[in-house]
């Protein structure tokens, strides 16, 4: 097997996730490289290939994903040959070179429809086709490269990006009073604290403190804290003490294209068990990225 460098290559460097890892890089002695569409074409094997073997990474970070999921409803073969075939295609290159590969998938490989925090063993039942892709490109990820970590977050928003949080503030400069649901609970997550935990993780595999071998496998990781879509917005306008009136609305009453989990909170006890990790509860997370938005 090839003897790599101390390298880590970072695959849909231009989204939030992809961002955040990059502000963060300079805190890690490491030889990251960021790349996105189209220097690198993640379908295209070959060309994939052919740059994994150039740079020998330690690491791949699959960050890259088709995430438009109402869109992912029509335009199916492009959601599943990003989120499916493209992470096959990686998953067998990483493989063949010895490089460990950390996938990015979602808490929308669940049907939603319990009542308590999901583990990494719950059933999964996606209820919208972004969803299944997702939870197909996992399968792959873990069947194609032996030394895999899928780690599923929710919610994410950051200061890069299109997010949530960021639509709220562009609609608060329009607008006094929105709708937002309040019948879907989950956990926002922060994207700089899910970059930070990654490279975390991944410097404690590299010397030796976590043997991939042991660790392998899927996680969870989202901030602590339960929230609904409702919940979210009001904190926002709070912290930045805007004054919008935000009304609850069920979401029957705002319909979309691809169904949404009612309940996808997820259940970090085995991230935190295994990794001895810190999470941030999620108001406070919330607080940093505005203020990083101001």
């Amino acid at each position: 097997m090839p003897v790599k460098s101390k390298t880590i290559i970072i695959t849909g460097a231009r989204g939030q996730l992809g961002s955040e890892l990059e502000s963060r890089s300079h805190d890690f002695d490491y030889n990251m490289i960021f790349t996105d569409l189209p220097e690198l074409d993640l379908t295209d094997k070959d060309s994939t290939g052919k740059f994994i073997e150039e740079h020998q990474p330690e690491f791949v970070i699959n960050c890259a994903a088709y995430t438009a999921v109402d869109k992912a409803e029509t335009e199916k073969d492009k959601a599943r040959l990003i989120n499916v075939t493209a992470v096959d295609n990686l998953a067998a290159i990483c493989n063949r070179s010895g490089s460990t590969l950390i996938h990015i998938s979602t808490d929308f490989v669940f049907p939603g429809n319990t009542a308590s925090p999901l583990t990494e063993e719950d059933r999964t039942d996606p209820v919208n086709y972004y969803g299944l892709t997702k939870l197909e490109g996992e399968k792959v990820a873990l069947k194609s490269c032996e030394k895999t970590l899928v780690v599923r977050t929710s919610w994410l928003y950051s200061s890069y990006g299109n997010n949530f949080v960021k639509t709220m503030l562009r609609i608060a400069q329009d607008r006094d009073e929105i709708n937002v649901v309040f019948d879907q609970a989950g956990s926002p997550t922060y994207a700089y604290d899910l970059a930070d935990s990654i490279l975390k993780i991944l410097s404690g595999i590299h010397d030796g403190t976590f043997s991939i071998e042991k660790v392998k496998g899927i996680y969870h990781y989202s901030n602590e804290g339960v929230a609904s879509w409702y919940d979210f917005a009001r904190s926002i306008f709070e912290i930045r003490n805007i004054p919008v009136k935000v009304n609850p609305i069920l979401t029957s009453d705002y319909p979309t294209p691809a169904r949404r989990p009612a309940f996808s909170v997820l259940d970090k006890s085995k991230i935190k068990q295994v990794f001895g990790m810190e999470i941030p509860y999620w108001k406070d997370s919330l607080s940093k990225c505005l203020s990083n938005l101001k």
